[in-house]
């Protein structure tokens, strides 16, 4: 295997022009927020439309390489194990948290709970508050309140465009606002274009890519 990848063309020979991956939450990962298996297959749908690879082989001078190939990774949760925040275009489910009108008994469950020290309780008041700054929309909170204080308000993705490893690293820029099925889908055809666009000789989308609004 390593030497068909160290010889002239033996790489480019398993490069598809594009990468899709997902972490294990449709397997039943207890941390899953948002089931991203539906998107995930959706989005290659749209990269495969686009053939990147045609691009690719049209663009770049000499032979391909896996670090040609755009990247998409989707995650579940927060947790993020398939790495969304270093390739190109990186979706985290998520729930948005909403505090209703049932009856809070201040149990503190959905304090403890909360990693991100982004539940509070508001003792006066009876009920807890909830930081949007520091929220990261895992639903854990909700799960913890035995009272049903704390419900799903909506649901939806984080999207994270233009992250890279390699030499120079750079963490990808969020797209502010928690978005539908229907609008990630609609941010990644505009990326594409964007990258097809703009990418010369194989350039990343991350080093084309300066500002989140220079595709949304």
């Amino acid at each position: 295997m390593k030497q068909k990848f160290l010889s002239k063309g033996g790489m480019e020979k398993e490069i598809k022009g594009y990468e899709v991956t997902t972490c294990f939450g449709g397997a039943g990962c207890p941390n899953a927020a948002n089931s991203c298996t539906q998107l995930a297959k959706d989005i290659e749908t749209i990269i495969e439309k686009e053939n990147i690879l045609s691009f690719l082989k049209e663009t770049v001078k000499g032979d391909l390489k896996f670090h040609h190939e755009f990247r998409v990774a989707l995650s579940d949760c927060p947790n993020a194990c398939s790495r969304p925040q270093i390739v190109d275009i990186g979706i985290i489910g998520a729930v948005l948290p909403g505090v209703f009108d049932e009856a809070c008994t201040l149990c503190s469950a959905c304090v403890e709970v909360c990693d991100e020290n982004a539940v509070m309780l508001d003792e006066e008041n009876v009920k807890p508050i909830i930081s949007s700054h520091q929220c990261l929309y895992c639903a854990k909170c909700i799960s913890a309140c035995p009272t049903g204080t704390l419900g799903e308000k909506g649901k939806g993705f984080r999207v994270m465009l233009g992250g890279r490893l390699g030499r120079h690293p750079r963490l990808a820029m969020e797209v502010p606002g928690l978005h539908t099925h229907d609008a990630v889908l609609s941010i990644v055809h505009k990326c594409l274009k964007f990258y097809k666009s703009k990418s010369k000789n194989g350039q990343r989308f991350s080093y084309i890519l300066s500002s989140v609004d220079q595709v949304i």
